[in-house]
C-alpha cells in the first residue's frame, strides 16, 4: 500500500512539473534583420519572465546590432524614434524612458544577453510588442507579446 501511495505521489509530482509554465524563452537575431520568433506567450502563472537574446549572425553590433525591447504596442515607434539619438552605448534607448518595460543591451555576432522582468507589469487586455531599437530595425524586427492563462 505504501509503495502504491509513493508511486501515485511521484506521478502527481511529475505531471505537475510537465504542466508548469515556461517562464523563459530564447530569441535569436540574425544579420538579415530578423528575430527567430514573431510571438511570445507569457503565462499569468509566471512571477518573472526571462528573455535570452542571441545573435547568430557574423556582423559586429556597430554594423548589425540587435536588442530586445518590450513595450505597449502603441509606444514602440516613439521609443525607437526617441532612442536613435541615445546611441549604441545606451542600446538606442532614451535614458529613463518609462514606456520601456524591459530590454537587453545591443549585441553583435556570437553575443548573448538576457533580461528578466516582473510579469505583474503586464495586463491581458493590453497589446504588447517586442522589437529591436537599433535605428531602422523596428520595421522588420518585431513581434507580439501576450499574457495567457
Amino acid at each position: 500500500m505504501f509503495a502504491k501511495a509513493v508511486a501515485v505521489s511521484v506521478l502527481a509530482l511529475a505531471s505537475g512539473q510537465l504542466l508548469a509554465a515556461e517562464c523563459s524563452t530564447t530569441v535569436d537575431s540574425t544579420d538579415q534583420m530578423t528575430f527567430g520568433t514573431k510571438a511570445i506567450e507569457i503565462s499569468k502563472s509566471c512571477k518573472t519572465f526571462t528573455v535570452n537574446l542571441t545573435h547568430s549572425g557574423s556582423l559586429p553590433k556597430e554594423v548589425m546590432g540587435h536588442n530586445w525591447v518590450l513595450s505597449k504596442e502603441e509606444d514602440a515607434r516613439g521609443i525607437a524614434m526617441d532612442g536613435m539619438s541615445a546611441g549604441i552605448d545606451n542600446s538606442y534607448l532614451k535614458k529613463g524612458d518609462e514606456r520601456v518595460i524591459a530590454y537587453t543591451k545591443v549585441i553583435g555576432a556570437g553575443e548573448k544577453d538576457s533580461v528578466s522582468f516582473d510579469v505583474s507589469k503586464l495586463s491581458a487586455e493590453q497589446k504588447y510588442l517586442f522589437f529591436c531599437s537599433f535605428p531602422g530595425h523596428l520595421a522588420m524586427m518585431k513581434g507580439a507579446v501576450t499574457l495567457v492563462d
